[in-house]
C-alpha cells in the first residue's frame, strides 16, 4: 500500500489505544483519528471529490489537521496545505491554482477563507469544534485506503519563493512516506516517542518530520497551534517530549526565555533544526542549557523536505547539513551544472526519490528547477569536505557583491551572533552608487541589554576582512518571520539613514 494514509491505518491496528495526537487536557487516540479519517474521507466522497481531486487544508495544528489530512488522502484526493493566515485574495489563489474543490478550514478565519472559496468556486466547510464532529458522524465511514502508486500526487505545497506568485510543488505518495520513515530511522523514533508539535502541519517541515514521522513510529504528538517559547518548554516538561524539531528562531527564542533556566527538559533525546542555517553559538547554548544534542539537516517543500541529516551515531560537525539521505544524491556545481571538487563553493543539487514531480502545471519553472538528468537546483550555495559532509555557505540570490567581491550573509550573521548580547541577526544587500552593494545588518538583542550600532559594528571588523563588515547597522525590536519562524530577509526595510 503506497498511500501516504497507510501510515496512520497501520499504526492504528497496531496500537490502537495509543495517544496519537493531545492538545492540552485533550487526547485522541490511533483508533479515534483512523475513525475520524475514515468519516473525513465519507465527507468528501458525499461531496463528490474524487480520486485525484484537490483539496485544501487551512488548519493550525490542531488534532482536526491530521482528521482532514489523513481523510483527504484515504479518499484518493490530492492535500493542498495553506497557511492559516492567509487573506481572500491569497485563498483565492491558492484554491484556484490548484483547481481544490473543497477548503477544511479553521473557524476563527472564517471571513476569508468563505471568501477565497468564493471566489474560486471552491466549497469551504468550516471546522468548528463540535459543529464539525456531528457533521462528519452523519457521513458513512470509508474503511478502506485509495490505492494510490507510488508515484502519485498526494500533496501540492506552495513555495513562497523571492518573485512572484506561489508555485505548487507536487510530491509523490512514495515521495513523502519514504522521507516519513527516514526521519523516523534517523530521530530515533519509536512507540515511546514524544514529540513536541510547534512546526505548523501546512509547511513541508512539520508535516514530514513531525505529523507524518511521529505517526508512522506510533509515538505520539502534543501540539502547539501558536509558537510561544515559554508555553514551549513547559510543554517538554508537562508532556515528556522526547523529541523536539524546530527552526533556528525558535531554538534561539527557547534558549533566552525568562523561564528557560527553571525548565524541566530531562526527557528531551534528540531535537532537529532546519528550515535555515542554524548559528553555531545557538547550538552551543541550546545544547549547555538544556542538556540535549541538536541535530541539524537540510531540505527545501521541493525534496519532501528532508535531504539530508546529520546521524546521531556518526561525528556531528558544527554547521554542516550532514550527509545525504540514503536514496538521495547531492553535489556541488558551477554555474554550467560541473561538479566542482571539496572545497570550492557552487550551488547544492540534489536528486532522489525525495525530489518533487514539478511544479503544478508550470512546465517552463519545473524545466527551470530540475535538468533532465534529474537533478533539482536548490538555489543555495554549499561546499562539500573530503568526507562528504555539506555546508550552506548561503541563499545564492542572497550572496552580496560589494565592489566585486563576493560576501556571504551566512557567515557574518555568524560572527554576529557571537556578541554576548546578540538574539537574532540578518544580514543584507543595500544598494551602493560606486559599490553596487553595501553589506548591512539588521539586529534583535537580548532582553535587557545594551550596546549600540557602532559597538556591534567594531566587534565584526575586528573579525572578518575590511570589505565584509557591515557599514550599516541597525537595531530592531524583532526581525520579520515567515509561519514556520524563518527569517524573512526580503521583508527588511533598512532605515533610510543606518545607524552607527
Amino acid at each position: 500500500m503506497s498511500n501516504l494514509a497507510a501510515l496512520l491505518r497501520r499504526s492504528a491496528a497496531a496500537r490502537p489505544d495509543h495517544t496519537a495526537v493531545k492538545l492540552d487536557d485533550h487526547e485522541l487516540s490511533y483508533a479515534g483519528l483512523e475513525a475520524a479519517a475514515s468519516r473525513v474521507a465519507g465527507l468528501l466522497r458525499a461531496k463528490g471529490v474524487e480520486p485525484g481531486d484537490r483539496v485544501g487544508i487551512m488548519l493550525p495544528n490542531v488534532p482536526y489537521f491530521p482528521a482532514c489530512y489523513f481523510g483527504a488522502l484515504r479518499a484518493g484526493a490530492v492535500v493542498v496545505p495553506m497557511n492559516i493566515l492567509l487573506k481572500e485574495r491569497e485563498v483565492a489563489f491558492y484554491l484556484e491554482d490548484s483547481g481544490a474543490r473543497v477548503l477544511f478550514a479553521w473557524h476563527e478565519f472564517a471571513d476569508p477563507a468563505h471568501a477565497g472559496a468564493e471566489q474560486a468556486n471552491a466549497e469551504c466547510v468550516l471546522v468548528e469544534p463540535g459543529d464539525f464532529e456531528r457533521l462528519v458522524a452523519r457521513c458513512e465511514a470509508v474503511p478502506e485506503v485509495a490505492d494510490d502508486t507510488a508515484a502519485d500526487t498526494a500533496v501540492i505545497l506552495y513555495t513562497s519563493g523571492t518573485t512572484g506568485t506561489p508555485k505548487g510543488a507536487e510530491l509523490t505518495h512514495g515521495g513523502l512516506r519514504r522521507n516519513a520513515e527516514a526521519s523516523v530511522e534517523l530521530f530515533g523514533m519509536g512507540h515511546g516517542t514524544v514529540a513536541l508539535g510547534a512546526l505548523p502541519f501546512f509547511h513541508a517541515f512539520g508535516q514530514t518530520c513531525a505529523l507524518n514521522a511521529a505517526l508512522a513510529a506510533g509515538g505520539s504528538l502534543t501540539l502547539l497551534p501558536r509558537f510561544d517559547a515559554g508555553k514551549a518548554l513547559a510543554m517538554i516538561g508537562r508532556d515528556g517530549v522526547t523529541t523536539f524539531e524546530g527552526v533556528p528562531t525558535m531554538y534561539a527564542a527557547m534558549l533566552h526565555d525568562p523561564s528557560a533556566a527553571e525548565a524541566d527538559t530531562s526527557t528531551l533525546e534528540v531535537c532537529v533544526s532546519g528550515g535555515a542555517a542554524m548559528p553555531v553559538e545557538v547550538m552551543r547554548g541550546f545544547e549547555e542549557r538544556f542538556g540535549c544534542q541538536v541535530l541539524e539537516g537540510y531540505g527545501l517543500s521541493e525534496t519532501s523536505p528532508v535531504a539530508s541529516f546529520n546521524r546521531r551515531d556518526r561525528e556531528r560537525r558544527a554547521g554542516s547539513i550532514g550527509l545525504p539521505l540514503d536514496g538521495v544524491e547531492m553535489r556541488v556545481v558551477d554555474d554550467d551544472g560541473n561538479q566542482l571538487p571539496a572545497g570550492e563553493r557552487g550551488e547544492l543539487t540534489i536528486r532522489g526519490y525525495n525530489v518533487m514531480k514539478g511544479y503544478w502545471q508550470r512546465p517552463d519553472a519545473t524545466a527551470d528547477a530540475i535538468d533532465a538528468d534529474g537533478w533539482f537546483r536548490t538555489g543555495d550555495i554549499a561546499v562539500v569536505d573530503t568526507d562528504g559532509y555539506f555546508f550552506i555557505v548561503d541563499r545564492k540570490k542572497e550572496l552580496v557583491i560589494r565592489g566585486g567581491f563576493n560576501v556571504y550573509p551566512r557567515e557574518i550573521e555568524e560572527v554576529i551572533y557571537g556578541h554576548p548580547a546578540v538574539r537574532e541577526a540578518a544580514v543584507i544587500g543595500v544598494p551602493h552608487e560606486t559599490l553596487g552593494e553595501e553589506v548591512a545588518a539588521a539586529i534583535a538583542l537580548k532582553p535587557g541589554v545594551t550596546v549600540t550600532p557602532a559597538e556591534l559594528r567594531a566587534y565584526v571588523k575586528q573579525h572578518v576582512a575590511a570589505y565584509k563588515y557591515p557599514r550599516h547597522v541597525w537595531l530592531v525590536d524583532e526581525l520579520p518571520k515567515g509561519p514556520t519562524g524563518k527569517i524573512l530577509k526580503r521583508e527588511i526595510r533598512p532605515p533610510s539613514v543606518a545607524e552607527g
